[in-house]
């Protein structure tokens, strides 16, 4: 059956957003996070804003790789728990946990030389120190918040997700309030500004972590207590790292490509900084629904593979793309429709509105392709592909989007207008050639991934 010869059922689509809905409400609610902090501290000063906005960049485009690759657990425990494989699971587990420690040590000592490269860069020379300064405090988070990216995948995987949501909820109000008390000094605290957001994210991310292996441990106490010794064997864990790898540098490619169109944007100026900070996070926002529809259409797909459900696999990938498109429809028309009013929501600087209110158009036109691509990568990571959407990023982004935009930013002299019009490009190119992907692979028979030398129940 071709992909989408038909739109999917009632049936259907209640079966992915019985999976969906939670995990959209996880994702918007990390987001909600970054939010909120951009929201208080926007009210501190215009460079306080850029400052938060480059410190998160340098940060998550040091982290992003090792979160990616972490998502191997995907297919891996997606795929077990459709053959009812627990050794399998438990495996996938254990060596997750072992490749977060390795991963977290670099990750934290390359954020720690954060001032002088953004200064290398060319960045605001205002926003520069607050950025260094918001980095470093935060280095603590890196372990926690990939030890949470572990439970995390672990429990949606087997379809646990009550526990996810209520450390989500937690974190949040969490956050808000110890960001009002840092950020402002209230509740006996200083103010701390850029440094009171900084320690927030930190408390939250270890309450995070925290919260979630103990609202968990339930359905994880039989993978975690009985330590494999087959989990930390080279050979295997070798092979699950090849799976992440990909799935890293495919989040590198697409973040580091918006992360430099936000260090380009601050070659322009603390004000086009702080334009594209607002811009960027309600696209992100909204971005973050058809994120949840994809980490919903690696499990479902996954679990299908697992259980040998071809058809299944099918049906999941077509419900997934609909539902991811038809969403980014209805907010790519707000977009469109009310800039301004969604600019004002995030600063009172006549600058910034005027560039934030230029660039959320733009925002608007690339939101179904924005869907698309990423509902397309989880439906390949659910079946185990993981190279394929890597080298597709390089091209759509790389050599098409990065391209553009600078050459419409700065010898066009677009500005930050021409840069985002290089973002539409590089979506709507990885869209169209992930979905062509898609499409392949379901004409094929699917596989289901094998990591250790053969796989066997216990």
């Amino acid at each position: 059956m071709p992909l989408l010869r038909r739109f999917p059922s009632r049936a259907e689509v209640g079966e992915l957003l019985d999976l969906a809905v939670p995990v959209v409400v996880v994702q918007v609610g990390m987001m909600f996070m970054g939010v909120v902090d951009t929201l208080m501290v926007g009210r501190v000063s215009a460079a306080a804003l850029a400052g938060v906005a480059l410190g998160n960049l340098f940060f998550f485009g040091v982290v992003i790789f090792g979160l990616g690759a972490l998502m191997a657990l995907d297919p891996l425990i997606a795929q077990a728990v459709g053959a009812h494989d627990d050794p399998a699971i438990a495996r996938a587990l254990q060596r997750a946990i072992v490749l977060m420690l390795v991963l977290s040590l670099p990750a934290s000592v390359l954020l720690w030389p954060a001032e002088m490269i953004l200064t290398a860069l060319g960045q605001p020379a205002d926003a520069v120190p607050l950025a260094g300064r918001y980095t470093r405090i935060i280095i603590p988070s890196v372990l926690p918040f990939m030890a949470f990216t572990v439970l995390r995948q672990a429990l949606q995987a087997m379809g646990r997700m009550r526990a996810i949501v209520l450390t989500i909820v937690l974190a949040n109000v969490t956050n808000a309030v110890v960001n009002w008390a840092l950020i402002f000094g209230h509740l006996g605290a200083p103010a701390m500004g850029v440094a009171g957001a900084a320690w927030a994210t930190t408390f939250s991310r270890w309450l995070m972590a925290l919260v979630l292996l103990a609202l968990g441990w339930r359905d994880l106490r039989a993978y975690l207590l009985a330590w494999r010794p087959d989990s930390v064997q080279l050979r295997p864990i070798g092979r699950m790292l090849r799976l992440g790898l990909p799935i890293g540098l495919q989040f590198q490619l697409e973040y580091t490509a918006f992360g430099l169109t936000g260090l380009l944007m601050g070659l322009l100026g603390t004000s086009q900084v702080a334009a594209h900070q607002v811009a960027i996070n309600l696209a992100s926002l909204t971005y973050m629904v058809p994120l949840g529809v994809s980490a919903a259409a690696a499990v479902l797909v996954g679990q299908a593979v697992g259980r040998d459900d071809q058809e299944g696999a099918r049906r999941a990938a077509r419900t997934a793309v609909f539902v991811g498109a038809a969403f980014m429809v209805v907010t790519g028309t707000v977009f469109l429709s009310a800039p301004g009013w969604l600019a004002r929501l995030y600063t009172t600087s006549v600058p910034v509105l005027a560039i934030a209110t230029a660039l959320l158009p733009l925002a608007g036109l690339f939101q179904v392709f924005d869907g698309v691509q990423v509902v397309a990568g989880g439906i390949l990571r659910g079946l185990g592909d993981t190279r394929s959407p890597m080298i597709i990023n390089l091209l759509g982004f790389w050599g098409v989007g990065i391209p553009a935009g600078l050459a419409l930013g700065f010898p066009g002299g677009q500005g930050a207008v021409g840069l985002w019009w290089g973002l539409v490009a590089g979506l709507a190119s990885v869209a169209t050639i992930l979905f062509l992907r898609v499409r392949h692979r379901f004409k094929t028979r699917i596989d289901r991934v094998v990591i250790d030398e053969r796989p066997h129940r216990e």
